[in-house]
This record gives C-alpha cells, structure tokens and sequence, in this order.
C-alpha cells in the first residue's frame, strides 16, 4: 500500500481530535439521558442528516452486495458499538475508556492477520506486550473507582473498533457517503430496540451543557465515520486505527478542562505505556 498523501493524513488527524472529543461529550449526554436512548437519539440524528446529505449531493446509495456489508458494518458498528459505548461511560471515566481503546490497532492487527491481510511479526509481538502491561497499569490504578462491568463494556467497545475496521477494509467498494447513509439508521433501530427493551426514558435534553453536546455529537459522528471510510481505503487497516493510540491525548486534555476529570500519575505511565506498545506494535518500522 503506498505511503498515505497529505490530505489523507490531514483526515486522519481530523479522525483523532473528533475521537478524542467523542468520550467527552458522552460523558455529558450521559449525565441527563439514559444511555441507550442518547445513543440512539445521536446515530438517528445523524444517520437522516448524512442521508439528506447524500440525496443532495447525489450520492449514490449501496446496492446489492454492498447494500448488504452496509447494513450488517451499520448493525455490528452503530448498533452493538455504540450501546457499549454510552454503557460503559455511565461510571468510567473518558479518560480511561481512550486508554482501553488505544489497544484497537494491536487488535486489528490480529484480527487482519487472522483474516490473511497482515502479518504478524516479533515486533508486533513485542509491542502487543508492552500495551498489556500498560493496560494492567490502568487497571490497577482505576478499577477501584469503576465497575467492572462499566470496564468490560470498553473492552468490549475496543473489540468492536478493531474488528469493524477490519471489516470496513474488506467492505465492496463504495462511497463512503453513502454506506454510512444505510449503515447508521440501522444502528439506529438497533439502538431503539435495546432502549425500549431496557425501558429507558425517550426525552429530548433540557440541561444547556447537554443539549450542546448532543448537537455536536451528531454533527461529530458524520465527520467522524466518513473521514474513516476515507482514511482506510487509503491506507492500512492496522495503520487507520492508530488514531485511537492518539485519542487518549485529546480526551484527557478536554476530560481536565471540560468534564473536571482528574487522572493520576499511575494513570498517565500506564497509557504511555499503552501507546508506546501499540506504536512498537503497529507502526514502527521493522
């Protein structure tokens, strides 16, 4: 694959700030909504924004095969990761949830290798054990605070990431528009039916600091999923989701300034450690 130009690494730098951003700006829906609702509301939201979009610009919408990989990216990305998202953010901090998905591109990579599209290597290896341990760092430093199952709801969030980018990878060519166009209302409906089942309040929010994280989240979520679409055409799976190594840096500096989220010295050494593992892992050269 050829060595990504500067308007995809531009992108790609976009997808890190707006990431970064996101757990923020749930851990403020989360404060007046229930989770599963504000998830939906937010995906529903932006799922008919980016499909007027794409009946405006003309953007051809999936069809076929393609209509079918959209749907299913839409049910396992939208739907499952999304839940686990706002599920977990109800009690973990948004620092610690960065922290646990910086491990995605070490999971990608297995993942992709496991599929036949990378390979794995001693560096890889390497660098896949330095990440567990910074992660046993974090662990130890912040699972007194949280719960557990708050925990493996990131973990399992992480999970999702990976094995969406590998699957966004293999998806048959189309517009990144128009695939996220389909994909997004069915997460929606996804979404809907585990709020309804869980008896959540469907409200639309009152609090002003709520209201204007929801706004943002819905505008965030189209930049954010047609960027990626863009990035990882053009580049690596395991490469694409390096952004989620870089995420921690911008959720901690708007985490301290926004939300009044502390992290201690422990917490900081442990994520470096996490991300200097997933670098060796994913990105150094051999």
């Amino acid at each position: 694959m050829p060595r990504p130009d500067r308007i995809v690494l531009a992108v790609f730098a976009a997808t890190v700030l707006v990431g970064g951003s996101n757990f923020v700006a749930v851990r403020f829906s989360n404060r007046e909504l229930a989770p599963l609702w504000g998830a939906t509301l937010r995906i529903a939201a932006s799922g008919v924004l980016l499909l007027a979009l794409a009946l405006v610009a003309r953007v051809r919408l999936p069809t076929g095969r393609p209509l079918a990989a959209a749907m299913l990216f839409g049910l396992w990305n939208f739907g499952i990761g999304y839940a686990l998202t706002y599920l977990g953010l109800v009690d973990a901090p948004a620092a610690l949830a960065a922290a646990i998905v910086a491990t995605v591109p070490l999971l990608t990579l297995f993942m992709a290798a496991g599929m036949g599209l990378e390979r794995i290597t001693t560096r890889r290896l390497i660098g896949a054990c330095i990440a567990i341990v910074g992660v046993g760092v974090i662990f130890a430093d912040q699972l007194v605070a949280v719960s557990l199952s708050s925990v493996a709801a990131v973990v399992g969030l992480a999970i999702v990431i990976a094995s969406s980018t590998v699957f966004a990878k293999r998806l048959p060519e189309a517009h990144p528009i128009g695939t996220n166009a389909i994909a997004m209302p069915i997460g929606a409906l996804v979404l809907l039916a585990l709020s309804r089942v869980s008896g959540e309040s469907a409200v639309l929010p009152a609090r002003p600091d709520v209201s204007a994280a929801v706004v943002y989240l819905i505008f965030s979520t189209i930049a954010l999923f047609v960027g990626f679409f863009f990035v990882v055409r053009r580049w690596t799976a395991s490469a694409t989701a390096y952004s989620t190594v870089l995420t921690p840096v911008v959720t901690v500096a708007l985490g301290t300034a926004l939300a009044g989220e502390t992290v201690s010295l422990t917490f900081l050494a442990g994520a470096a450690l996490v991300m200097a593992g997933t670098y060796v892992g994913a990105l150094a050269s051999s």
